[in-house]
């Protein structure tokens, strides 16, 4: 079961097509069929707006919280 978590991991924290999917809440609705009630426009992936070394940048930014 171990492969099929980190598959999963690797799809929601890098994945190949975040413009397709609502980042919003759990549900990961498609971007055109949003039902959570989320509002009328999809949430951005971190990706989307950070670029590709958002998860580095983010991790960098908590050590260096906990070190202050």
């Amino acid at each position: 079961m171990s492969g099929h978590d980190d598959t999963l991991k690797t799809h929601i924290l890098r994945p190949a097509h975040p413009d397709r999917v609502c980042w919003g809440c759990d549900k990961y609705c498609p971007a055109d069929d949003l039902a959570c009630g989320n509002g009328t426009i999809r949430a951005p992936h971190p990706v989307e707006l950070f670029g590709d070394d958002w998860l580095d940048w983010s991790l960098s930014e908590k050590g260096q919280r906990r070190s202050r």
